[in-house]
């Protein structure tokens, strides 16, 4: 038996006035999905716990099969692994976004939490630049990939209050600056950094090319190494993990998954979605299990457009959903799971935390009556609710 996972992050949504009163989901074409709707699984999952953010950390979490309650320490913790930073007892890592501020009515505008999604080359310029200035015993900076970066607190505080950047895009960033215990040295560093990049040529350079400088940084998503089962111990089974993204590999690497890294994967609408579908079908070959996950429409959502995010879905249906579902044949008996982690409402541009629509199909060939397709409305018809979310991994492997 082969088992899959298909994640298209952020895919689920509300309803939507321009779509008529439809969600993205409605809206977009996507066979591939439907088709194992009418004849599979349907139903919703709880992937959030109550009283737990809504972030991607968290609900993957339970996406894997992990309970959050059990084993959630932060984001950052997540993404270090997977960058290969080790974490000590006391280290504290925290995710480091490359961030533009804009001056606007005597407020401080969060303009564009990613920096124009700057590139990776240019995001490491800065962060090494970061660590040259400001690096020291207490503070280490470590680049990643895109806006996505680390640094890692040496002995640090936990209790500290912070918000992620993507949840106050237009906002003045005033009422959202860290607050607790050592939130003072923090907010030096972010200010400090503002200094070190103002005075960067690339600042200079991207502005002249028209594209976002980084002006700032935004430090967030904070914690310390969480204590994870691997998943060979928790379900028996050897696997591998597909994702352009630190924090879902790093998932990966604490449950002992090989983590497989695809040219061309950025996370975004250019992201390598062709190779991303080969290479899962490729890691079935001697491997139970394999774990995809898609970025786009969450990127898509984030920055509040409709029409990317829609497009995200039909290609994360056409090239994802579609090749995996006739590759995986070959192995003979298998069983697929397809879901979003969270919803991330595109007028809201952020997270929320309400059940996520989930198919799992095991190749059936009967339709079901009554139902319309993968979407929302159609698998809160079903009546089928798995919750705590996390029980949703027992459930795809049928015990």
């Amino acid at each position: 038996m082969k088992y899959v996972v298909l994640l298209g992050d952020g895919m689920s949504d509300h309803p939507v006035g321009a779509l008529e009163g439809k969600t993205p989901l409605q809206a977009a074409k996507t066979p591939n999905m439907d088709f194992m709707a009418k004849r599979g699984t349907l139903g919703l999952a709880q992937t959030v716990p109550e009283g737990y953010p809504p972030g991607s950390d968290v609900a993957n979490l339970a996406m894997f099969g992990y309970n959050p309650v059990d084993c959630y320490t932060g984001r950052s913790p997540l993404e270090a692994a997977s960058m290969g930073v080790s974490l000590g007892p006391d280290d504290v890592a925290f995710r480091l976004n490359l961030v533009h501020l804009e001056p606007r009515g005597g407020k401080l505008i969060m303009e564009d939490y990613s920096a124009g999604h700057i590139s990776t080359a240019d995001g490491r310029e800065l962060v090494e630049e970061l660590q040259r200035h400001l690096g020291s015993e207490e503070f280490s900076f470590h680049p990643g990939v895109s806006y996505r970066h680390l640094m890692v607190w040496h002995g640090g505080k936990t209790q500290i209050k912070m918000t992620p950047p993507h949840d106050i895009s237009g906002q003045d960033i005033t009422g959202y600056m860290p607050v607790g215990e050592g939130s003072d040295r923090l907010i030096y560093l972010m200010n400090a950094a503002q200094m070190v990049f103002h005075n960067h040529p690339q600042y200079k350079r991207r502005a002249e090319k028209g594209e976002t400088p980084a002006n700032s940084i935004w430090l967030w998503g904070h914690g310390k190494a969480p204590a994870m089962d691997k998943f060979t111990t928790r379900f028996g089974l050897s696997g591998a993990v597909i994702s352009a993204v630190d924090l879902i590999k790093g998932i990966g690497v604490y449950a002992g998954l090989d983590i497989i890294n695809v040219p061309g994967a950025t996370g975004y609408l250019d992201t390598n979605f062709d190779g991303k579908a080969q290479a899962a079908v490729e890691a079935l070959k001697e491997r139970d299990f394999v774990f995809v996950h898609v970025e786009a429409p969450d990127e898509a959502s984030h920055s509040g457009k409709l029409a990317d995010k829609i497009k995200a879905i039909e290609l994360f249906d056409e090239k994802i959903v579609g090749p995996v579902l006739e590759g995986v044949k070959q192995y003979g008996a298998y069983r697929i799971l397809c879901a979003p982690d969270h919803p991330t409402p595109v007028a809201l541009m952020t997270h929320t935390g309400e059940a996520v629509p989930f198919v799992i199909y095991a190749g059936e060939e009967q339709e079901k009556a009554g139902v319309a397709g993968y979407d929302e409305v159609s698998a809160s018809a079903t009546g089928v609710k798995v919750d705590p979310g996390y029980k949703l991994m027992e459930m795809l492997l049928n015990r």
